[in-house]
């Protein structure tokens, strides 16, 4: 009798959580999807291209021809690619424009002036180029003040062989954050075989919380409280609408020393989608 007991016990338990997570889903509708299933370039009325040496002294140039759409996925390639830099400046104390020549192309869009939102659960299904000096995202930033009182979520970030899940608001001093990190190598995750396959990112975002997962494994979850600017303002940048953001950057910062031979890169993605609850 016992081990009856414990098998329903086991199938009630089992029923219950898929109930929870099935009310969890249902209570969310889809708002706004790229599904990306039309060859070519993406929809110029939602997406952006930023152009040039942007942030984080990262490597690569930015330009349009390094995202296209293709076999249902938006891809962003990484390319070993020489030529002039348009906005070089002899002696300029700028790290963007001190650059004789660029070696290396990428493509970053977003949505800014044309998609946000306020809360709501924000998926990316995508398969991400690993290797030393690669640098892709997913992420989002708030639609008021400058970085980082803006807010800044990265629902993902991968360099240096691990799979980050950071959230930054400001702090007194200028362009200096406040981060709140998750983090997991790629290897925990399975090494070269997870890294081979499609996963899907996600972010839970409400009134009260911050949650980011990578195939509903938390990654990170920071309460709403905490994420106050430290500026003494009381502005909360994460009570505000944010857009999106995806970029393949090399390098910079964070991205390490580049292997070259990992070149031409991919950053493959299906879809991106965001509900809000009903």
């Amino acid at each position: 009798m016992r081990i009856y007991y414990y098998y329903f016990i086991a199938l009630l338990f089992g029923f219950h959580t898929s109930q929870a997570q099935q009310q969890s889903k249902d209570s969310y509708k889809l708002v706004w999807s790229e599904e990306f299933n039309k060859d070519g370039k993406v929809d110029e009325s939602t997406w952006n291209y930023e152009r040039g040496f942007v942030r984080n002294h990262e490597d690569q140039w930015y330009q349009k021809d390094n995202a296209y759409c293709k076999d249902g996925y938006l891809i962003i390639e990484v390319r070993k690619e020489e030529k002039p830099n348009p906005t070089y400046e002899e002696g300029s104390a700028s790290w963007s424009k001190a650059k004789k020549m660029i070696k290396y192309t990428s493509s970053s869009l977003n949505t800014s002036g044309k998609k946000q939102w306020l809360y709501g659960r924000f998926e990316m299904r995508a398969k991400i180029a690993v290797g030393s000096g690669l640098w892709p995202a997913f992420w989002t930033l708030g639609v008021d003040k400058e970085w980082p009182s803006n807010g800044e979520i990265d629902i993902m970030e991968y360099y240096r062989g691990n799979i980050l899940a950071n959230i930054a608001n400001g702090t007194t001093k200028r362009w200096s954050a406040e981060w709140h990190n998750g983090i997991k190598s790629v290897e925990s995750l399975g090494g070269k075989k997870w890294a081979d396959e499609f996963h899907v990112w996600r972010m839970d975002w409400d009134e009260k919380e911050i949650a980011l997962y990578v195939d509903d494994v938390l990654m990170n979850k920071v309460a709403m409280e905490k994420l106050v600017n430290k500026d003494g303002t009381g502005f909360n940048p994460f009570k505000q609408p944010h857009y999106i953001l995806v970029n393949f950057a090399l390098g910079g910062d964070n991205g390490g020393t580049i292997d070259e031979s990992l070149l031409p890169a991919q950053y493959l993605i299906d879809y991106i989608r965001v509900y809000q609850k009903n």
